[in-house]
């Protein structure tokens, strides 16, 4: 339903994301963070333990993006990667914030931060690490060969992925420093401030999210003691 009002100068609070969504967001923060930890201290079973759970929230985001709530999907924010160029020449731009949910930049960092922590979680399948008895599931298909360079892949690519989030979080500062949009608070809270006009973007059930997160769970689980 939307929401209107005669002045349009007026913001009211519009709740712009849903709780599976912000729920990913922080829940892959927390992961990746422990995945770091543990690599280097070596806790090999915990990193794995995290890269499962990792794999369960990603196939959740990517099923979400297709049937989840309207600024969560795909088709919503994402936009040509010219349109992307363009935002961010527009950065000492001080217009008001009227984006409903990711802007285009925004978007494209997403589907790039998606696609390389799907890269590093498909490395992490085949992996092979004799000093620390480690075996990724998918190591016995791929040969001895394979899986010692998808192991080197598996350290570079982490490398790669941890200078994205350095990049998206200077980026979120950036455009709160620079132009004084908040696009932490939305993330955490839900709700974002939007001209009174603007019309509320629909929100898909949490149960349907919850579904999804146990059926992609119960296939990682069986990935993970099955194959």
């Amino acid at each position: 339903m939307a929401l209107r009002n005669r002045d349009s100068g007026l913001k009211l609070p519009l709740r712009v994301w849903d709780a599976p969504t912000r729920l990913f967001h922080w829940a892959i923060v927390l992961l990746i963070v422990t995945s770091y930890v543990t690599v280097h201290k070596g806790w090999m079973q915990l990193h794995m333990l995290s890269g499962y759970t990792i794999l369960t929230l990603v196939l959740f985001r990517v099923i979400w993006g297709f049937v989840g709530s309207e600024t969560s999907r795909f088709s919503r924010f994402l936009h040509s990667p010219l349109a992307a160029l363009r935002q961010l020449a527009q950065l000492r731009d001080r217009s008001p914030d009227t984006e409903v949910g990711h802007n285009a930049a925004g978007g494209w960092m997403v589907l790039v931060l998606l696609a390389v922590l799907g890269m590093q979680l498909a490395s992490g399948l085949s992996v092979t690490d004799e000093d620390d008895n480690i075996m990724g599931p998918l190591a016995k298909f791929v040969g001895p060969t394979w899986s010692g360079r998808l192991t080197s892949f598996h350290i570079l690519n982490f490398n790669i992925l941890l200078g994205l989030i350095v990049l998206h979080v200077l980026a979120v500062a950036a455009y709160a420093m620079v132009k004084r949009h908040d696009l932490l608070r939305p993330m955490i809270t839900g709700k974002k401030r939007l001209p009174a006009a603007t019309r509320a973007p629909r929100m898909t059930s949490p149960l349907l999210a919850l579904v999804i997160l146990v059926v992609m769970g119960v296939c990682v689980w069986l990935l993970a003691t099955r194959v």
